[in-house]
């Protein structure tokens, strides 16, 4: 059975009208009625998804049924073998990694990972890693550098787990390291935002020679609960914050800190994750090949030019100069 976020609900109500009547048998008024409620369905879909607010798309980028990526990796890879621990302490089940086979090269492919059920949420520490699993990522990351294989990583977090053992551990410095070692891997990385990319948690795995982001996506310095806690002291302004973040990624591919918005099917990627894997398939192969292209120094040039070119600042020639 679908989940429907609050604001679907005018969905929800056409949607049970016309299950409802498909109960009652082939009757030629009941399939008039379909069609007609069918036509109506469209309608609102397009309506209500063609004008969503910041707030919305943040529900729809947590909603529970969203795609992972390990459902991305069944979708579209193959061979997966998954590789676990960090050496020093344990093994994050909050990021998932490992190599695979993605059209016809092997790639290691590294993500977050929310779970489903509320076991598996728990089970993952809901996509919130601790630093483990950082230095998981890292160890993987380095591995694909030796052996000269592209990274993908699939970026689905609220943030880095903020527990005492977690800064006991070192969380801050793992993530500060992946930040400064990922920015100078020699083989191509392709960040893809496929749900709740969340503050320095998120940017762990997304320093990156191209990042695209799906079209419900967000993508922020913080939650926009916590800054409404912090700016308002009201956590209830969530929607007010979440349209002063500029968090959605049109806005992002405006601001030129991604590089590619990857279109939804209507509703959100949940409601069909074949072509929704499908899209973002080819999103990543061409941006793969494109990559590959480059010489490993033309390859690190143009990464650090990217990133040093995001939120700089240029001031009007001044008439009297």
């Amino acid at each position: 059975m679908r989940d429907y976020l609050e604001f679907e609900k005018p969905i929800r109500e056409i949607e049970e009208r016309i299950e409802k009547l498909n109960g009652a048998g082939g009757r030629p008024q009941a399939q008039d009625e379909i069609r007609k409620l069918k036509h109506k369905l469209a309608q609102a879909e397009t309506e209500l998804y063609g004008k969503l607010t910041p707030w919305q798309r943040t529900q729809l980028a947590r909603h529970a049924h969203r795609p992972s990526v390990l459902d991305y990796i069944n979708a579209f890879g193959h061979g997966f073998l998954e590789l676990h621990g960090d050496r020093l302490f344990g093994d994050d089940r909050a990021i998932v990694g490992g190599f695979m086979s993605f059209q016809g090269e092997s790639i290691m492919v590294i993500g977050h990972q929310k779970g489903r059920t509320l076991k598996e949420r728990m089970e993952r520490n809901f996509g919130m890693p601790n630093p483990e699993g950082y230095r998981k990522a890292l160890r993987l990351m380095r591995m694909a550098e030796k052996f000269k294989h592209p990274i993908v990583t699939f970026i689905d977090t609220p943030g880095a787990y903020p527990g005492i053992g977690a800064e006991e551990r070192g969380q801050a410095e793992a993530i500060a390291k992946n930040l400064y070692v990922m920015s100078r891997l020699a083989v191509p990385i392709v960040s893809v935002v496929i749900g709740e990319g969340g503050s320095g948690g998120a940017l762990a795995l997304g320093v990156a020679d191209r990042v695209i982001m799906l079209e419900h996506s967000i993508y922020s310095v913080i939650s926009p609960e916590g800054c409404a806690a912090i700016l308002w002291d009201d956590p209830s302004k969530a929607a007010d914050a979440a349209a002063t973040l500029r968090l959605t990624a049109r806005d992002l591919l405006e601001l030129k800190v991604i590089d590619e918005v990857v279109p939804e099917p209507v509703g959100g990627a949940h409601r069909d994750s074949a072509l929704m894997a499908d899209r973002v398939a080819k999103a990543v192969g061409t941006h793969l090949s494109q990559l590959r292209e480059l010489p490993p120094d033309d390859l690190l040039a143009k990464r650090e030019q990217k990133y040093r070119a995001m939120g700089s600042l240029s001031e009007p020639a001044r008439a009297d100069a």
